[in-house]
Formats: structure tokens, sequence, C-alpha cells
């Protein structure tokens, strides 16, 4: 189960942006998942459940998964198609010089901090519209 590495590698990368911008805890991070990233997204969601509960900054944080959709280039002729639906052969010139365009990325897209309101009352941003997301 590699995604617990992954989960690993995301939480220290959010940990070092933490870091530099002196917060304190996170309320949610949004991933770019490729399609075809290999990448299990429920194996990914528990993971991040477990690693996220041993970190005081961390701690309750969402995990947001964009599914990014794999599409492959052709080559030949200069047309994109999906990648799942028809794999390498170009489904309308029968090429095999293709390329995978999109669909394999894992990205830190955003991190949402909590919104500290007037009085010390903290609640939770929304990470779509929040001046409080941080895009990675």
């Amino acid at each position: 189960m590699h995604e617990l590495g992954i989960v690993f590698h995301m939480i220290r990368t959010v940990e070092g942006v933490a870091t530099d911008r002196d917060i304190a805890r996170v309320s949610a991070v949004t991933l770019e998942l490729g399609e075809v990233s290999g990448i299990i997204p429920s194996y990914l969601e528990s993971c991040w459940r477990w690693a996220c509960d041993r970190s005081e900054l961390m701690r309750g944080a969402d995990l947001v998964v964009e599914e990014v959709p794999a599409i492959t280039y052709c080559e030949d002729c200069e047309r994109t198609y999906p990648t799942v639906e028809h794999g390498r052969t170009c489904p309308y010139c029968g090429s095999g010089r293709t390329v995978l365009a999109q669909g394999d990325e894992t990205i830190i897209k955003e991190i949402a901090v909590p919104d500290e309101r007037p009085g010390g009352l903290a609640g939770s941003s929304e990470v779509a519209d929040s001046d409080s997301a941080i895009r990675v």
C-alpha cells in the first residue's frame, strides 16, 4: 500500500508550508489526483485519517480529492482522447505515437486553514471560496 507513503509525503509538505507561513492549524487539503495515477482514493483517504490523527497541525483536516481525467495526445493527428476508454492507440487515426497529456499527476492544490474570527472564535473555512485557502 504505497498510499501511506504518499500521505506521509503530503503531510510533510503541508507542514513545511505551515512552518513557512506561521500556520498553526490546517482544516483541509485539496489534492488533484490523476485518473491513472495508480493511487486508490479510498486507501488514500483511510491513510489520511490515520496519519492526520497523529499530527496536531493536521488533526481533523479533510482531504478533498479532485480527479483529473486521463487524456492522451496523438502526435500523428494532433488530437486528444480519453485514455482509459481507448488506451495507447489513437481512436481517430489508429496511431500508436501517443503520449499521456494529463491524468497521472498527484498535486497538492490548496491548503485551507480555519478562519480566525474577531473575539478569538474560529470557524472552519471552505476550501473553494475562502480567503484562507493557500494555493500550493
